[in-house]
């Protein structure tokens, strides 16, 4: 967890310092579009991998969820068991692979959505997650090896549904 932190938080915060302050430094009238495309693709990656992974450590620390939470869970999920089965078996299902499994508040609909982003740079348009399971390697290859079910089983019994309560509250009054 420790090095998760440091290296792969810590690394995407650094990446986009650099690519931010890359930006600021372009002349954006002369700047082949290439560079335009290229530094503002990695903006996006690196950017994403921040919120991702700070959304991913809020979301560790057993706790039992609220009422907000457990009573939006049972409309659109059919209950608490049923959401973390689907959540687990996605994550199970990325073993192996790469991206992240994300609980998301959609105010379109007004309804949570798990969600599965291939990489950095997926979400459904509007949704924010409240919920984040990395499934990246470096994430569980430390502890785990190549168990990775055995490290979803371990964030599914370790989850912060407390602060999740709290984002999907905080984003229903919006």
């Amino acid at each position: 967890m420790t090095s998760h932190w440091e290296n792969n938080y810590g690394g995407a915060v650094r990446r986009l310092n650099a690519i931010e302050k890359k930006l600021a430094e372009l002349d954006w009238t002369t700047a082949p579009v290439f560079m335009v495309n290229g530094l503002k693709r990695e903006e996006l990656i690196a950017m994403n991998s921040v919120v991702l992974h700070e959304v991913y450590f809020e979301s560790l620390g057993a706790s039992e969820p609220g009422t907000a939470l457990k009573a939006q869970v049972d409309q659109d999920f059919g209950g608490l068991d049923e959401w973390a089965a689907q959540f687990a078996a996605m994550g199970k299902a990325l073993a192996g692979g790469s991206g992240w499994v994300l609980l998301c508040w959609n105010p379109h609909d007004e309804k949570l959505l798990n969600i599965r982003a291939a990489d950095h740079t997926h979400n459904l348009a509007g949704a924010t997650p409240i919920l984040a399971l990395d499934m990246y390697e470096h994430s569980y290859h430390m502890d785990f090896g190549a168990q990775a079910g055995a490290y979803v089983d371990a964030v599914m019994e370790n989850l912060n549904l407390t602060a999740a309560s709290a984002k999907l509250e905080a984003l229903k009054e919006q």
